[in-house]
């Protein structure tokens, strides 16, 4: 089975309001499992990550990419309040991409 392309940038918490980690990828599925098993070394894994509180398709990893570089110099409220004008409740959307 092949699997879907989706260009996505997101974001990853392990609770609400906790730290918070903003990348981007072609494979959104993939790349967030692979953060939830702990196969990513690095931040993600470090601070224990595992919750997609945020996504936003992409149809392009260049535009992916800036998005990301954008986002993260963004103030942390204003990266909140992104989260919460979509997801008030920081629910996992990990099992809504499957």
């Amino acid at each position: 089975m092949r699997e879907e392309r989706y260009v996505a940038v997101y974001i990853m918490t392990s609770q609400r309001l906790g730290t918070l980690y903003i990348g981007a990828t072609g494979y959104l599925n993939r790349r967030i499992w692979q953060h939830r098993e702990g196969l990513v070394p690095g931040f993600t894994k470090k601070y224990g990550l595992k919750r997609l509180v945020w996504y936003e398709p992409h149809d392009d990893m260049v535009s992916a990419f800036q998005r990301e570089r954008s986002l993260k110099r963004w103030p942390r409220q204003w990266k909140i309040n992104l989260i919460e004008r979509e997801n008030p409740y920081w629910d996992d959307l990990y099992d809504s991409l499957i």
